[in-house]
């Protein structure tokens, strides 16, 4: 199937339904008398109080926001909550901006081939169009999610703070692009700092604690899938015997020398009554569909071990593998492996994709309940989101929320020393210094290769 012309098709009908929309929206009249804009009537004054177009983006909008009061009893916990999620940010920051230095240190230093990651349309973490995020629903369903409970965190933290919140809504442009609250500018400014605070880093604590749950949830369900004991061929050692044979991959070896196998215990076994130089027929099975192929082993691979039998050299799918090394995931450095999961390149990175891929992998597990598969791509995505748009939200450049907070507590200690007057300064040289250095991870390699 054709996709661009599938986008082109999508975006001509989502342009025609903008025209149409906008030409039932009432259009502005001026009163000549008093020169202020009048009041729409009727339900053409509705329909407006809820769209707004940005542009080509289409705003769908309501000023029934009451539901956000409801938080305000919890008051004094969610103080405690934001108060945490400033202190996080601040942590969490630091740590980004090191990060990033060390990066721009070891490109500098390496010099290293520019790569996939490199390219521009995977500087955004946007479903289809980012190589390593499929448009798939388990990553749709995370990216709407992530937007929605980090805008959710700043109107609740706004009613606990008495600032007013003035609208809610979900922004298009195709397809939801993303979600708002629109708070009362005049009472936000109005505010004091550690209420500003814990209203910007509202947003970023929700999605870093969603995302550490969802991560610690599909760390706890991976066990719960059965990996299959049959000794399943997913590669070949390169110059054996087994790599210039023809067997179709991914097989099952069902037999060898016609005597049946059924896992790769029984295999060696087999194979243990061998030595370098024997002739064996191997029964693979791929789809139904068992082909005999005659192999004359080889001795081991020196870096195995010295064994007297013969050798293969096929490699076997390990699902247990894969079920242990996802547990031992669980700690802050497991889940930032987690985050690097759609970019680990190799064998390794490939039996790992089970987690968030449509992989054929699946295949080899028997599954607890149905849509179990479905479930574990569900948490892992939204996690893989919530933390990846926490952890850049973080970063102490405007007009981040870590931005924002970097600016009222630079005020705010500014002020206490009457250096109030350099606050500005300060923050828009470091938010520039870091967009400097974002910018230059991702180009120096291209310079460096010209």
């Amino acid at each position: 199937m054709d996709w661009y012309l599938v986008a082109l098709v999508v975006i001509v009908i989502y342009l025609a339904l903008v025209a149409i929309i906008k030409t039932y929206l009432p259009s502005p009249r001026t009163d000549t008398t008093s020169g202020e804009e009048p009041e729409p009537s009727g339900e053409k004054s509705a329909l407006a109080s809820h769209i707004t177009f940005y542009g080509p983006i289409l705003a769908l909008k309501t000023e029934s926001v009451t539901f956000f009061d409801w938080f305000k009893k919890y008051s004094r916990g969610l103080r405690i909550y934001g108060t945490i999620g400033v202190f996080m940010v601040i942590i969490v920051s630091i740590l980004m901006v090191a990060m990033i230095l060390l990066s721009v240190h070891l490109t500098v230093a390496l010099k290293p081939e520019p790569t996939a990651i490199n390219k521009p349309q995977n500087l955004f973490l946007i479903p289809g169009l980012n190589e390593f995020v499929p448009s798939t629903f388990a990553v749709w369903f995370a990216f709407i999610l992530t937007l929605v409970i980090h805008e959710f965190g700043h109107a609740i933290l706004c009613r606990v703070e008495k600032i007013k919140v003035k609208a809610m809504g979900v922004l298009f442009f195709v397809i939801p692009i993303g979600a708002f609250v629109e708070p009362d500018e005049e009472e936000v400014n109005k505010s004091e700092s550690w209420p500003k605070m814990r209203m910007y880093g509202a947003g970023i604590m929700n999605n870093m604690v969603i995302g550490v749950l969802c991560f610690v949830l599909m760390i706890g369900m991976i066990g719960w899938a059965v990996p299959s004991t049959e000794p399943i061929v997913v590669g070949f050692y390169k110059d054996y015997p087994a790599a210039s044979a023809g067997i179709p991959v991914p097989s099952v070896i069902k037999t060898i020398n016609d005597s049946p196998v059924h896992n790769t215990a029984e295999v060696a076994s087999l194979l243990n009554e061998t030595i370098p130089g024997t002739h064996i027929m191997v029964g693979f099975e791929k789809n139904g569909t068992i082909s005999e192929h005659e192999l004359n082993l080889s001795t081991w691979p020196a870096d195995l071990g010295v064994r007297e039998s013969g050798f293969m050299g096929v490699y076997y799918y390990n699902g247990q593998g894969v079920i242990q090394t996802t547990q031992r995931f669980l700690s802050p450095t497991g889940f930032l492996m987690l985050l690097s999961l759609p970019f680990i390149p190799g064998y390794e990175g490939q039996q790992l994709r089970i987690l968030g891929f449509d992989v054929e992998d699946t295949s080899y597990y028997t599954e607890p309940f149905p849509l179990y598969w479905q479930i574990i791509h569900l948490l892992f995505w939204s996690g893989f989101i919530n933390l990846a748009a926490g952890l850049f939200n973080a970063l102490p450049m405007l007009p981040l929320d870590g931005g924002l907070i970097f600016k009222e507590a630079t005020e705010r200690l500014l002020a206490r020393r009457g250096l109030s007057r350099y606050g500005s300064q300060i923050v828009g040289t470091v938010s520039s210094l870091i967009l400097i250095l974002m910018v230059a991870m991702l180009t120096l390699p291209y310079l460096f290769h010209m």
